[in-house]
């Protein structure tokens, strides 16, 4: 009962302490919380990325279904993208008086009518929306509810239609919406890439809430030392500390909570890189829920009395306040090594091979554990050789550091793990890239842009087009329906067929055939066979070989696409075999022009509502590692919200420590600005050096992780750099922030005791 009591003893100072003791736990509180509402958010990812699939999977057409009845569909895509974002778009054409919906619709659109998602009916309601109001020029008559959509800022919508046919290649029957979920094992690569990332990334969360249970410590010792006057023993006084850091872990885990309730509540209305979520897709495991709960409040006791180890409170004060045996190197070396030793057999393992994703953790974990570890030592080994020199501010700075080494190097530790692990998370996204980027083929100095599709002419005219290579494509078979033994024939002018082939000569009416590029059945260019045409919209078309066939050679499209079989100028083929087969154009514009690449979306897909216009690029990126990437920027994002947010407390805790002191320095006559100096360098030099340990740390950590999946280790110094710049941005801001409140407690009204 008698450790019980002392428990209920520590809270009650911590709860009941004064305006002191309440600004003391609130700080602490607003720490833990801020930590804790990191963690949640994190263990709620994952289940808003699988409610994501599930809505997608949701609103899936069901393919297949062979003959029209009252409740069938007609179905088409109409994708499009307007200044970079993407916009789904579906068109649908009832064939009964009952027709299937799909999700968030409780009727289909008709012919010119559109049903729009929130966001979409917004960006086209604003002026910049003016564009796209011109291609999707349909008047919006519903608006999809929630359940229809990925995310709150999806832009899609469906369109009423009167022209999609099937078969047209341009729409498919459907008989109703909703697919099961497919769960697709991730690329072993990217789940390295997963694991490592929440690693590196919730490792400065868990820092940072240890830090911040052992916000006002000096404060606590002197009371404690009152208690030891008053008859209290050593126990008692730890037990009554323990129950002080107790309830501010407890009173943290409820700030958390309301953190996270209400970061949940406004989530739908937060884009982070193009990504939103749903409040009610952000559902914590009941197990991370458990733990965090259960275990916070141990690891504020575990660390409380921890950090008394080296204390030996007496009853007419506190032995830590006198000369301290200097911190020890040897121990604070063993859990990187134990990280090294971890991470080294892994090296040369392809990941889901023996790859101890268990084993990768703990090494990775333990190697940013050395950056807590080294911080302090490395602060204390660096202040205790300076002796004398520097103006006064740096005097002040320095003899504080020489004094409490530890407190300075606690204040930075969060910032110090992060950038090593974001150092360590880069090289690793740098080094893995490789494997899922590549070149496209795509000449992008012939050509900016492609579009597919049946738009005739539809881009004559259009502000900012200098050229088109304009071919249409059909394949060719000895019989109707055929699938197997068919022949591609391209068709075009001279000078558009010179750009997908390599022609000796041409003139109108000439017809070549060349042996490659894709897979063609060359045995049925006989002249004066009959061929049937096989493509969607030309079907029921033939075209008889003509005669003389001249041979060419194979060049690269724009596109990058080798092509083969024949190649007919316009004037060899029927005006409805030209007209019916589906056509690609690859266009040339000038970027100096603004907004050109919407205006050659708008002349197409005002045409053509199914036709494609796509960007030609260089590099394609996998859209899987792209999202992964995404997701990593994301969570950087926050990481530093929550350092910035938890240095700013911490710091102003500190200065609420020093008050009495600072009071005095500036009754004594120490300049103000000289006072605000010297808490600018007491947090430059531990950011400094905590900044050169976590880049070697997190380079040697960025190392280890490439060879463990047999890529060269590299370093890239300017990145480190950059990476390092950003830990250090974020603590002069909070430094600068934290002047304000300095120059509140330089007031001489600080000296007044109560």
């Amino acid at each position: 009962m008698t450790a019980w009591k002392d428990l209920a003893m520590g809270a009650g100072f911590a709860l009941r302490g004064g305006r002191e003791g309440w600004a003391r736990t609130v700080l602490t509180a607003l720490g833990v919380g801020l930590g804790v509402a990191l963690l949640l958010l994190a263990g709620a990812v994952p289940s808003a990325l699988a409610e994501r699939d599930v809505r997608g999977a949701g609103r899936a057409p069901l393919t297949g279904a062979e003959a029209a009845s009252a409740s069938t569909v007609l179905f088409g895509w109409a994708d499009t993208r307007y200044r970079g974002e993407d916009i789904t778009g579906f068109l649908v054409r009832p064939e009964g008086a009952d027709p299937v919906l799909p999700l968030g619709l409780s009727a289909l659109p008709g012919p010119g009518e559109m049903a729009a998602s929130p966001a979409l009916v917004e960006l086209l309601e604003s002026p910049s929306g003016a564009l796209l109001r011109e291609r999707l020029d349909y008047r919006v008559t519903a608006v999809i509810a929630d359940e229809g959509l990925v995310s709150p800022a999806e832009l899609v919508y469906y369109a009423g239609s009167d022209t999609l046919e099937v078969p047209s290649g341009s729409a498919e029957r459907i008989s109703g919406f909703g697919v099961p979920v497919v769960d697709e094992d991730l690329d072993p690569l990217l789940l390295f890439l997963v694991v490592i990332g929440f690693a590196a990334l919730l490792m400065p969360v868990a820092v940072f809430i240890a830090t911040a249970v052992r916000f006002g410590g000096e404060r606590r010792d002197r009371r404690l030392a009152a208690l030891r006057l008053v008859g209290a023993d050593r126990r008692a006084v730890r037990r009554i500390a323990a129950g002080e850091s107790l309830a501010g872990a407890v009173l943290g885990l409820g700030f958390g909570a309301l953190f996270f309730a209400l970061g949940r509540q406004s989530a739908s209305g937060v884009r982070l890189f193009g990504k939103s979520v749903f409040p009610e897709d952000l559902d914590v495991p009941p197990w991370l829920a458990v733990l965090v709960a259960v275990g916070l409040p141990v690891v504020a006791v575990a660390v409380t009395l921890f950090a008394m180890r080296g204390a030996v409170i007496e009853p007419l004060g506190v032995v830590r306040e006198t000369r301290r045996v200097r911190r020890r190197v040897w121990w604070r070396l063993v859990a990187p090594v134990l990280g090294a030793a971890l991470l080294l057999p892994l090296a040369g393992r392809e990941p889901g091979s023996g790859f101890s994703l268990v084993q990768l953790v703990a090494g990775t974990l333990l190697l940013l554990t050395g950056v807590t570890v080294l911080l302090p030592w490395l602060v204390e080994a660096a202040v205790s050789r300076v002796r004398g020199g520097g103006g006064v501010s740096w005097q002040l700075a320095i003899r504080r550091l020489q004094v409490d080494s530890g407190g300075a190097a606690r204040q930075v530790n969060g910032i110090a793990v992060a950038v090593a692990g974001a150092i360590a998370l880069y090289t690793a996204l740098v080094g893995i890239e490789s494997s899922f980027t590549g070149p496209t083929g795509h000449d992008t100095d012939r050509a900016q842009l492609s579009a597919s599709g049946r738009f005739g002419d539809a881009l004559t005219g259009v502000e900012g087009v200098t050229g088109t290579v304009t071919v249409a494509s059909a394949w060719l078979a000895a019989r109707p329906g055929e699938q197997q033994d068919v022949l591609n024939v391209t068709v075009g002018s001279c000078a558009d067929l010179a750009e997908v082939a390599a022609l000796p000569s041409c003139a109108d009416g000439d017809v070549f055939i060349v042996d490659g590029g894709e897979t063609n059945a060359i045995g049925l260019a006989v002249p004066g066979n009959d061929l049937h045409v096989l493509s969607s919209g030309a079907e029921g078309l033939t075209w008889t070989v003509p005669e003389n066939l001249t041979p060419a050679g194979t060049r690269p499209d724009p596109g990058g696409v080798v092509r083969g079989g024949l190649f007919a100028t316009t004037a060899a083929v029927s005006p409805e075999l030209w007209e019916a087969a589906p056509r690609t154009v690859y266009v040339s514009v000038d970027a100096s022009v603004p907004d050109v690449v919407e205006y050659v979306r708008n002349a197409v897909q005002t045409a053509d509502r199914t036709a494609s216009v796509a960007q030609l690029t260089r590099i394609e990126v996998s859209d899987e590692f792209a999202g992964i990437r995404t997701g990593l920027l994301v969570g950087a994002a926050c990481v530093l919200a929550l350092i910035g947010a938890s240095l700013l407390v911490g710091q102003i805790e500190q200065l609420r420590e020093r008050r009495r002191l600072l009071s005095t320095l500036v009754a004594f006559g120490t300049r103000r600005a000289t006072l605000s100096l010297s808490v600018l360098w007491q947090t430059a030099i531990p950011v400094l050096l905590g900044l050169v340990v976590a880049s070697m740390v997190g380079a040697l950590l960025g190392g280890f992780l490439l060879r463990l999946v047999g890529r060269p280790m590299s370093v890239d110094w300017t990145s480190i750099g950059l990476l390092a710049g950003v830990g250090g941005g974020v603590v002069l801001t909070v430094t600068v922030l934290s002047l304000a409140p300095l120059a509140r407690m330089m007031r001489p009204n600080g000296l007044r005791t109560e």
